[in-house]
């Protein structure tokens, strides 16, 4: 209660000072508790975290990468914490100092970490954390001819990493058992293509979804894949207008439905024009397009512009809308970072952020004779759209997320989804410094898209206050609750204070 009282305080200033009221208070019904918070005495200055939240035995995993002195050994350790965030053990890596830490992922209760070479990088390191026992195991694989390491996913205690490899993408399939791996010849991809690596579990099957250009248009490939990596299927999607498929995400799961959703463009494969999808157990027309293809063009969804002020909104559909009468269509320009597919109500819910990069201009040398160029300064986020299909590809409803001055230097996901306990919503939440921005989804209802509560301290009685944080995350984990985390100072009402680094429970139950 008092987390919204001081919310409140804030907007009623805000409000009296002349200024846009930029975040509001949600009402008490919808207001997220915060039922745990761990603080652990590590800094950003010596000690790099990384977190898993899992949600099949409701644990959180962490990877500790803890710099002692400068030049000396790092140290890793894995640490484990229950749904309350009690602390179940810790277990020491030996990892050797040639190895610095690439990627983390987990299958089930199984968590493996990632480390390569900083001298031979075909040289890799697989470090498997059995969450259940504790048990830890270390194996090393000499690829021969691995460089950069793109990707890591894990399917029946198999690492299957994507690299490149002579200019081109390729997938490496890591043994843990053997300590043998494999170069997947039915995967070897020029750099310019989008490629999509799933795994599922259930059915102990891989999909890999690869675009392909002519130069012209382009058009997608799906290959089915074992566990072992062996090609089990292989198929097209492809158009006969003048679209082309960007990238798509395929529904997992042992169904007799399989649905296809991603992006299409018109021109540019940098940008998309709207949405498609596929019921890819449905045929195919004599020249192999599906007949079940739809697409939806981004003036069609009825939320996709919520980011924008209402007239500049009106004015884009009119134009669309005086092209679609001339037979023609407005040409969008929207780059997109498409989620995995979530199973929800019969049906499958996509989630797409919508974001551009942005650059200043430099320059240097004297007066009129420097020279300017353009420096990348991140990338932006303005919103992110979340369609739901029935499971033959219908689009049954949209709506939107607006984002708030969410920019990042990396390309990676914002926003997080979980379904309500009600079973019949959807709630999406970010944090950006020491707040959870959220938003309720319910299918095309137009809902507030400036809830927002701040984290809690530990001991929220004695007004302890949060400040500078940085390298903050947010990760779907069971049910209806999120995990916040990141590296904070906490300033107590004595002065001082102390640096920690976080996690807390977010839970919409």
């Amino acid at each position: 209660m008092k987390n919204i009282i001081v919310v409140w305080l804030g907007i009623m200033a805000l409000a009296i000072a002349g200024q846009p009221v930029l975040a509001q208070a949600p009402e008490p019904s919808l207001v997220p508790s915060q039922p745990t918070r761990l603080e652990l005495p590590f800094t950003q200055y010596d000690t790099d975290v990384h977190v898993l939240a899992i949600p099949e035995d409701s644990s959180v995993v962490m990877l500790v990468e803890k710099d002692v002195f400068i030049g000396s050994r790092t140290s890793y350790t894995f640490h484990k914490f229950d749904h309350q965030l009690k602390d179940l053990g810790a277990r020491k890596l030996d990892i050797p100092i040639e190895y610095e830490f690439k990627l983390m992922r987990a299958e089930a209760t199984a968590v493996y970490a990632l480390f390569q070479s900083r001298y031979a990088p075909e040289r890799l390191l697989a470090a498997g954390l059995d969450s259940r026992t504790g048990d830890v195991s270390l194996v090393k694989f000499d690829t021969e001819v691995t460089r950069d390491v793109l990707d890591q996913k894990v399917l029946a205690g198999n690492l299957f990493v994507t690299v490149l490899l002579d200019q081109h993408m390729t997938v490496v399939k890591l043994d843990m058992k053997t300590g043998k791996h494999q170069l997947l010849p039915s995967v070897y991809e020029p750099l310019t293509t989008e490629l999509t690596f799933l795994t599922d579990s259930a059915t102990k099957r891989a999909e890999v979804i690869m675009r392909q250009s002519n130069g012209v248009k382009s058009r997608l490939q799906l290959k089915q894949l074992s566990s072992e990596g062996e090609l089990l299927n292989s198929e097209f999607v492809q158009t006969e207008s003048e679209r082309s498929l960007i990238t798509a995400q395929v529904s997992l799961g042992d169904s007799s439905d399989r649905m296809l959703a991603g992006t299409y463009t018109l021109r540019d494969p940098r940008y998309s024009q709207g949405i498609f999808s596929a019921d890819l157990t449905a045929g195919t027309t004599p020249t192999g397009v599906r007949q079940s293809l739809r697409f939806y063009d981004f003036t069609r969804l009825k939320h996709f512009f919520d980011y924008l002020k209402p007239a500049r909104a009106a004015r884009i559909r009119q134009r669309s809308q005086e092209r679609r009468a001339a037979n023609r269509e407005l040409p969008l320009r929207y780059r997109l970072l498409v989620h995995d597919l979530l199973p929800f109500q019969n049906g499958y819910v996509l989630v797409a952020e919508v974001y551009y990069p942005r650059y200043r201009s430099d320059s240097y040398g004297p007066g009129m004779v420097g020279t300017r160029y353009r420096q990348f300064d991140g990338y932006h986020t303005t919103h992110a759209i979340v369609c739901g299909f029935d499971r033959r590809g219908n689009l049954i409803w949209d709506n939107t997320f607006v984002l708030k001055d969410v920019e990042s230097y990396e390309l990676e996901e914002t926003v997080r989804l979980r379904p309500m306990p009600d079973g019949q919503r959807l709630v999406m939440t970010y944090l950006e410094e020491e707040n959870v921005h959220f938003k309720i989804i319910d299918r095309s209802l137009p809902t507030p898209n400036d809830l927002v509560v701040p984290l809690q301290t530990v001991n929220p009685e004695i007004k302890e206050k949060l400040s500078s944080t940085n390298y903050e995350g947010m990760q779907a984990w069971y049910g209806s609750r999120f995990l916040a985390f990141g590296y904070q100072y906490v300033r107590t009402p004595r002065g001082g204070g102390r640096d920690v680094f976080f996690l807390n429970t977010v839970s919409f139950n």
